[in-house]
Order: C-alpha cells, then sequence, then structure tokens
C-alpha cells in the first residue's frame, strides 16, 4: 500500500489516489486541475487552506486503507 506524506505534491497523491479528490474538495481546495496545485505539496495546501496538514495526511491514509490501496 501506498503512503502519503505531508511532502506528497497534490499532482502525485490525484495519481496515485484519485478518489482523494473528494476529500480535498470537502476542505476548499477547488482547483485541483490548476498547474500550481498540481506542484504545490499537502503541506502547503492545508497551509494556504488554514487547515493541518498532519491531519489532512491522516485522514488521507485511511481513506487509501479504507480502499484497499
Amino acid at each position: 500500500m501506498a503512503k502519503i506524506s505531508k511532502d506528497t505534491k497534490i499532482g502525485e497523491l490525484l495519481t496515485i489516489f484519485p478518489d482523494s479528490a473528494p476529500i480535498l474538495m470537502e476542505i476548499g481546495m477547488h482547483c485541483l486541475g490548476c498547474p500550481a496545485s498540481q506542484m504545490e505539496t499537502i503541506e502547503e495546501a492545508a497551509m494556504v487552506h488554514g487547515i493541518d496538514g498532519e491531519l489532512l495526511v491522516e485522514k488521507i491514509n485511511a481513506a487509501m486503507a479504507a480502499a484497499g490501496n
């Protein structure tokens, strides 16, 4: 199973686990296709949106585990 970290880029995350898109959208990351967001790390994106990057990583890793990824 792949595990992501706060240093994983949003573009890489969406390639590894496309089902993370709704998780990102629900916290306000609506421009997932923008070139800038593709090169942003999860930590950077979380900071811009005022959320805890570690909690976001935990949530995504839990969703990946539940999906069997």
